[in-house]
């Protein structure tokens, strides 16, 4: 385990999505290494926690492929493919935008303020863990309205794979998803269904290419 690496946030309440969100970081950023066994005490005193937050998020990176679970050692950090990633936001920037083009059929006025409220916290917010909140809520409203089910089984599938912790990750994430974010709300507002979904689609793409050079500097 990285000796500098400060995980505690303070909050011994965090919840599920926040011991998450902290330990996906580390892993991202390179401060647990692949093959590096992690011990959930020593992750429950640095955060914070108790044991079972851990023993769940744990489960959690599981299932998105980060972490893998072994007899007689426990969770041991996986390697992260390139091409893992690719496929992700390949799948993301198809799938996405589909929905929203779906969703915005279905859009009442109060959904598009929505948006607008939450597009004007994220310019506000200071909090990188704030804004990786505000930004899920963001992209899951795109969707929100869209009937078919199936689709968004899959879109859930995907993002079981990778979550959207990347402006925590990617230098300048930020300020540049807050632009895209205001494209993207100008032409729901616009009720131009086609090029918000495009502009959906290029954010997600730039996201994953940014994504991938991040890490491939670790």
């Amino acid at each position: 385990m990285a000796d500098e690496m400060n995980l505690r946030i303070g909050d011994r309440e965090m919840l599920h999505n926040r011991v998450c969100s902290v330990l996906r970081e580390a892993i991202l950023k390179g401060d647990f290494k692949p093959g590096e066994r992690l011990v959930q005490t020593e992750l429950a005193n640095q955060i914070g926690v108790s044991r079972m937050p851990i023993r769940e998020a744990l489960r959690t990176l599981e299932l998105e492929g980060l972490i893998v679970m072994q007899p007689h050692k426990g969770a041991i950090v996986r390697e992260i493919k390139k091409e893992d990633i690719q496929e992700i936001y390949e799948l993301r920037s198809v799938l996405e935008p589909m929905a929203l083009k779906k969703s915005m059929e279905q859009f009442k006025q109060t959904d598009i303020e929505e948006l607008s409220a939450l597009h004007q916290t994220m310019l506000q917010t200071e909090s990188d863990q704030k804004y990786v909140e505000y930004n899920a809520n963001f992209h899951d409203i795109l969707v929100s309205r869209c009937k078919s089910s199936r689709l968004l089984s899959f879109i859930e599938a995907v993002l079981n794979g990778f979550a959207l912790d990347t402006p925590q990750i990617i230098p300048g994430q930020v300020q540049k998803s807050n632009k895209e974010h205001g494209v993207i709300l100008e032409a729901i507002v616009e009720r131009d269904a086609d090029k918000a979904s495009e502009l959906l689609a290029q954010h997600i793409q730039r996201t994953g290419v940014e994504l991938l050079q991040t890490l491939e500097k670790k």
